[in-house]
């Protein structure tokens, strides 16, 4: 079923029995994402290739404005493919352009920092909540490498207007403890400045794997990073090449289902390629925590498994791995004991406030919740039905989607939001039943 079709309201029918079901998650929306950005900035070497790439909102939104930018796209979604050509003789074809991110993060930060290693006039927007998520501390680090980024509101927020002759080398200095996007956008261009690139990061640096994934990435495209401790970064000037490049399955997505196998205490097995040991993708280490919480993991080449098992209640720092944070909040309602996560104040920006909001929802349900500043802790009770807000948040939806595989009456309001990330999310989930 198509997810832009949804009705406003979806009613979560529970399964009564033990399951024993098998899911394949579609491919990185992080690494699509990354994926396309590099493959344009690599493509006056030649056309770029992505395979097994995620067909959803943020990627079409990003393809959209590469689209809009010049760059030649052509898209095969039945096969998951992308390739990326140019043939101009700049850097980016287009020297103005206007673009809409609509919700997409990734697409916001990456696409800024894109633009300013160009040469132009380039305007980006959003939705309304992408006008309330903080853009300052990039554009004050793209000011510091000689670019024009300013933003339209007063509180440095989209719409953002990028005036550029291309970027200067030099020394920046970004705060890490807002969003590690911002330091990943600046990592990609870094290699296209005039001279040497120095990054600084002030303070913690949040869900660091996503940072990691980055520079595996300009790996594929031949782009070296040199890392001084953990705080300091050096990219020399470099030509990025084309690449022949393969999307792993999302590890995120995967998350909801590993906590389906523990909420219902059954097994579920998830395919896709998502190379044990060797994966770029942090949120796979949402496993270790279903051990720690008492399932049974085991993991090949195809498939991770979770054996779900009775439950405990565990005190975790999720700053790594910040994007299950919802998913382990669904799990813990229902374990035995308390589930505190710490750690992720910087998840108050995302595409809602998602530690007010999961507080606000859980506690329709019946559960006890105390929210702090930087996370909160989930005390399981008895649990009843309710109509849930989802914030216009994908990981709202999944998340509190899972609750109601055990406890009737759940009704997730505006389930066509999961489009943003996973539009077949419903249809895998209805799959558990089967």
């Amino acid at each position: 079923m198509n997810s832009r079709a949804y009705p406003d309201r979806l009613a979560i029918e529970p399964i009564s029995r033990p399951a024993y079901a098998s899911v394949s998650v579609p491919g990185s929306k992080s690494m699509t994402n990354r994926a396309l950005v590099l493959a344009a900035l690599a493509s006056q070497s030649g056309p770029g290739l992505i395979h097994g790439a995620l067909q959803c909102d943020d990627s079409e939104v990003m393809i959209e404005s590469l689209g809009r930018l010049g760059f030649e796209i052509t898209v095969d979604w039945h096969n998951e493919r992308i390739s990326v050509a140019h043939h101009s003789g700049a850097l980016i074809p287009a020297d103005h352009a206007d673009l809409f991110c609509d919700n997409s993060g990734t697409t916001m930060r990456f696409l800024t920092a894109l633009v300013a290693a160009g040469r132009g006039r380039f305007r980006l927007d959003g939705s309304p909540r992408m006008r309330e998520r903080p853009m300052g501390d990039l554009l004050a680090a793209l000011r510091q490498l000689g670019v024009r980024a300013e933003s339209e509101s007063a509180n440095d927020c989209p719409p953002i207007v990028v005036e550029s002759h291309g970027l200067q080398g030099g020394d920046i200095t970004i705060r890490g403890d807002t969003s590690s996007q911002y330091l990943s956008a600046l990592l990609m261009v870094a290699p296209l400045a005039a001279g040497p690139v120095m990054i600084t990061v002030d303070g913690p640096l949040v869900s660091r794997p996503y940072v990691d994934m980055t520079i595996a990435q300009m790996a594929d495209h031949g782009l070296t990073v040199e890392q001084a401790g953990n705080a300091l970064w050096a990219i020399a000037p470099q030509a990025p090449r084309a690449a022949e490049v393969i999307v792993e399955a999302d590890a995120s997505a995967a998350s909801y289902f590993f906590a389906a196998a523990a909420i219902l205490q059954s097994t579920v097995m998830v395919g896709g390629y998502i190379p044990e040991l060797i994966t770029q993708q942090g949120d796979i280490r949402f496993l270790d925590l279903l051990r720690e919480m008492g399932c049974l993991v085991r993991r090949d080449l195809v498939w991770n498994v979770v054996h779900g098992q009775p439950l405990r209640g565990i005190d975790v720092d999720m700053n790594d791995i910040s994007d299950t944070v919802m998913t382990l909040a669904a799990v813990a309602c229902f374990a035995k004991g308390p589930t505190t996560i710490r750690n992720v104040a910087h998840i108050r920006h995302k595409e809602s406030d998602r530690i007010a909001a999961l507080a606000t929802e859980l506690r329709k349900l019946g559960v006890k919740v105390n929210e702090r500043p930087d996370g909160l802790t989930i005390t399981p009770g008895p649990m009843h039905g309710a109509e849930l807000e989802t914030y216009n948040d994908h990981r709202m939806a999944m998340s509190l989607a899972l609750i109601g595989l055990r406890v009737p009456g759940i009704v997730i309001k505006n389930p066509g939001c999961v489009a943003k990330t996973y539009p077949g999310f419903w249809d895998d989930l209805a799959s558990l039943k089967n």
